[in-house]
C-alpha cells in the first residue's frame, strides 16, 4: 500500500473509534427515543451503524483499506503471506493494536457525548447460541469482503458490508458484533450495546474460529487470487486515477 504506515495506523484507529461511537451512540440514544420498544431500538441502532459503517469504508478505505477489524486484517495477512500485498506479520500486530486502542476511545467517546457514566457494561450475553451467532456473522462478513475483492467487485465493498452489517443484526442471535476490537471497545460503556467483560472472552472466540471457517471457504470458493482486502477500496480509486491520468502516489 501506498501510505506509510503511521497513517495507515491513524486511519485504523480513528476509523475503529467512530465505528465504535456510531454503534454505541445509535444505541444509547435509541434507548431514549424508545424506552419501551427493544425492536425498535434495535431497528434504529442497526440503520445507524449500516449507514456509518459504509462511509467509514469509503472514507477510510483509500488509506488503510478500512478493515477496523482484526479478524479482516488476520485474513489479509493470511490469504497474502506468500506474496507482497497483504499485510506482513509486523503489520497486523500494529493493525490490531490500533483498532482495539480506537474501538475503546469510541465507547468513550459516545458515553462522554450522551453524558453517559463511565464504567464497564453489566449486560451479559454469554450462551451457545449466540457464539453460533457470532461464528455465522463473522463467516459470513469475511466471505463477503473476499469474495467481492477476489472477483474484481471490490468497489462495491462498502455497500455491500454495510448493508450485511445491517441485516446480520437481525438474522444472528448476538446481533453480529463480528469483530474483537469492537467487541472489546463495547464493553466500555453500560448501556443498550454494550457486552459484560465476562462475555467477551466467549464472543472473541466464536469470532476466531469464524474467521478460520471464513478463510477456508474463501480458499475453497475462490482459490484464483485477485486482490487482498487491504485494496478493497485504495485499489479502486488507485484503478479510477490510473485509467484518467490523475494517479498521485506519495
Amino acid at each position: 500500500m501506498s501510505s506509510p504506515l503511521w497513517r495507515r495506523l491513524a486511519a485504523e484507529l480513528v476509523g475503529t473509534a467512530l465505528l465504535v461511537t456510531a454503534v454505541v451512540g445509535s444505541g444509547i440514544m435509541a434507548a431514549q427515543l424508545s424506552p419501551h420498544d427493544v425492536g425498535l431500538q434495535l431497528l434504529e441502532n442497526s440503520i445507524a451503524t449500516a449507514f456509518a459503517l459504509t462511509v467509514l469504508i469509503l472514507m477510510f478505505g483509500p488509506i488503510s483499506g478500512a478493515h477496523f477489524n482484526p479478524i479482516v486484517s488476520a485474513a489479509d495477512w493470511w490469504l497474502g503471506r506468500h506474496g507482497t500485498d497483504g499485510l506482513s506479520a509486523a503489520d497486523l500486530g500494529t493493525y490490531t493494536l490500533a483498532q482495539i486502542l480506537g474501538a475503546i476511545l469510541g465507547s468513550l467517546l459516545a458515553n462522554a457525548m450522551f453524558a453517559v457514566p463511565m464504567g464497564l457494561s453489566t449486560k451479559h450475553r454469554s450462551a451457545p447460541h449466540l457464539w453460533l451467532g457470532e461464528l455465522v456473522a463473522t463467516t459470513g462478513l469475511l466471505l463477503l469482503i473476499f469474495a467481492l475483492v477476489r472477483t474484481g467487485r471490490a468497489v462495491l465493498a462498502a455497500p455491500a458490508v454495510g448493508a450485511y452489517i445491517g441485516a446480520a443484526y437481525w438474522f444472528t442471535s448476538s446481533t453480529s458484533f463480528a469483530n474483537p476490537a469492537v467487541t472489546i471497545g463495547r464493553a466500555f460503556s453500560n448501556t443498550f450495546a454494550g457486552i459484560a467483560p465476562a462475555s467477551v472472552p466467549g464472543f472473541i472466540v466464536a469470532q476466531l474460529v469464524g474467521g478460520i471457517v471464513g478463510i477456508g471457504l474463501i480458499i475453497a470458493l475462490y482459490p484464483a487470487k485477485h486482490r487482498t482486502s487491504d485494496a478493497v477500496v485504495l485499489s479502486d480509486v488507485d484503478a479510477e486515477h490510473a485509467a484518467t491520468g490523475t494517479a498521485d502516489r506519495p
